[in-house]
């Protein structure tokens, strides 16, 4: 696939938000019912993730990223009340999101991720920002509701 040359912060933050969307896109086949945000992983999960998160019902899908090809590099994960063992805040602004099957995702939500826009056939990648202050203070809304929930599910089975 033919990559676009980018020529400006705005045209930077478009293109990796097509890309963003693309991989997240081919994986989930509702895609349309989520917002999307892009995490850096960190401890044991780390590397580039999309994220798409969605209120009703309330589920988190982490689709991890190859960074060089802005592609799906593992199958998408899907967390919510029925597979999810644990969901937290860590003190360093991080979440840490775990699964029954034992998958543990750390990440953080930055508001001004800069990543590699692949590069075409002969020509060099080149670096972009993407603006997502809105996007990951509205995750972190969702996530508070999300433990909330959570916590509401695990009360009612005690």
């Amino acid at each position: 696939m033919e990559r676009p040359q980018v020529d400006s912060t705005d045209d930077a933050d478009d293109t990796l938000k097509r890309l963003l969307h693309e991989a997240f896109d081919g994986q989930i086949p509702n895609y349309g019912s989520y917002n999307l945000v892009a995490a850096s992983g960190t401890s044991g999960s780390s590397g580039l993730k999309v994220i798409g998160y969605r209120r009703e019902p309330a589920e988190l899908i982490i689709c991890p990223l190859n960074p060089k090809t802005m592609t799906a590099s593992d199958r998408a994960v899907s967390v919510n009340n029925t597979n999810v063992s644990h969901v937290a805040l860590i003190s360093d602004g991080s979440y840490e999101v775990g699964t029954s099957t034992g998958r543990v995702y750390r990440f953080n939500i930055p508001a001004h991720p800069t990543l590699d826009i692949p590069a075409n056939e002969g020509s060099a990648s080149q670096r972009g920002r993407i603006d997502q202050g809105e996007d990951a203070a509205d995750f972190a809304e969702f996530m508070d509701i999300f433990m909330d929930v959570l916590e509401r599910v695990a009360s009612d089975t005690d």
